[in-house]
């Protein structure tokens, strides 16, 4: 009743003079405001590239708020200009654009905020080699970023109250703060594991165990952290699966973390042979295949007997890369071309079983006795 009511006060004060001169300036409005912003959004496109300005998201963040924005700042200097209108409908139509003003004003806030983080992130290339730095950057502007958003959120909410100019919605706004801060209290302890991840969340940015596009292994799944969001980590798994984590995980349990410090690796292929193998020919054969890869990189080749058994010797072929990818995929090379060239070069020095036979079984020359013929001898016996 009461819009109506002020809406029939203004129609009978308004003469249709007064009402060609608001249409004229409501179209004043509309003209000055996206005027504005025409020239400013067209400054803006002068001094930088288009790919700089889609990298930052200026149109994409800050187009529709900067209007809106600059048509209520219009429409605030244009009121007292209407001729005929009230005080008391001057008064509520001044305070109902204040409020547009101030969500305006916030959803800029916030498109800023996007805006500030592209143009940090541009300036660290996370596609380059040595991309340590720029995944620390990476990491913590997008945690500080959902902070600086709740921030905004809270003062454009103060600031909405504040320009409603009603002290009995203050002292509703103080009750409410307060019955809000013991509710919180309670929701605190009630969800204690969302709060932890939240402090976990803080946490992780400042001493960063973890960054975006590291590699890890997290409950003996390999992949790269794909999103850190406020309370969980999306880890990106090498088959396309996500594996969703709790920070609060991150913080408490133990973790492999293979970029922490440099993303170079070494990586080991085990072969399983006879004691009649020489060691020598292996290990030129090895250094002939890391050097014709172009995935080694040239800092750790060897080979080395690393354990006995009663049956085969273990050779740990030991080659370096420069980051996970290339060192499973130079380990998966090594251990074919390894194997093959034992196969074509050292047939029988391939894993084999040897059992010393009495003479009523027959002989076996220098006890030595394959697979194949102890299943014959056994055949013979039974």
């Amino acid at each position: 009743m009461f819009p109506l009511r002020c809406s029939g006060m203004l129609m009978m004060v308004l003469t249709p003079g007064n009402w060609l001169i608001v249409l004229l300036l409501f179209c004043a409005i509309v003209v000055f405001g996206n005027g504005i912003h025409y020239i400013v959004f067209r400054l803006l496109h002068r001094k930088q590239s288009v790919e700089w300005r889609v990298r930052l998201g200026i149109q994409r963040y800050l187009n529709h708020p900067a209007r809106a924005v600059l048509l209520a700042i219009s429409v605030l200097i244009v009121l007292p200009l209407v001729p005929g209108m009230p005080p008391s409908i001057r008064d509520q139509a001044t305070q109902a654009v204040e409020v547009l003003l101030v969500l305006f004003l916030g959803w800029l806030a916030i498109g800023g905020v996007y805006v500030f983080q592209a143009f940090l992130a541009s300036r660290f290339d996370t596609t380059v080699a040595d991309n340590l730095q720029a995944r620390r950057v990476h990491t913590q502007i997008q945690i500080f970023r959902r902070v600086l958003i709740v921030i905004v959120v809270i003062l454009d909410a103060g600031a909405l109250l504040w320009s409603l100019h009603d002290e009995r919605l203050w002292k509703y706004g103080t009750g409410l703060m307060a019955s809000a801060g013991l509710a919180s209290l309670v929701m605190a302890l009630a969800a204690k594991s969302t709060a932890s991840n939240l402090l976990a969340g803080m946490q992780i940015a400042l001493t960063q165990p973890i960054r975006i596009d590291d590699v890890v292994v997290i409950q003996g799944h390999w992949g790269r952290i794909e999103e850190i969001t406020s309370t969980y980590v999306v880890v990106k798994i090498w088959d396309e699966r996500r594996l969703i984590v709790p920070l609060s995980y991150i913080i408490e349990q133990p973790f492999e973390n293979w970029t922490q410090k440099s993303a170079d690796l070494l990586g080991w292929v085990y072969l399983y042979v006879d004691y009649s193998i020489p060691i020598e020919p292996l290990r030129a054969e090895l250094a002939r295949i890391a050097g014709a890869s172009p995935l080694w990189d040239k800092r750790v080749c060897g080979l080395q007997v690393t354990n006995l058994t009663d049956r085969v010797m273990e050779l740990r072929c030991l080659v370096s890369s420069a980051n996970s990818s290339a060192s499973w995929d130079l380990c998966c090379l090594v251990r074919e071309k390894m194997i093959e060239f034992v196969r074509s070069s050292y047939p029988h020095s391939l894993p084999t079983f040897r059992v010393q036979m009495g003479e009523q079984n027959g002989s076996v020359p220098n006890g030595r006795m394959t697979d194949a013929m102890q299943a014959s001898q056994f055949s013979q016996n039974a």
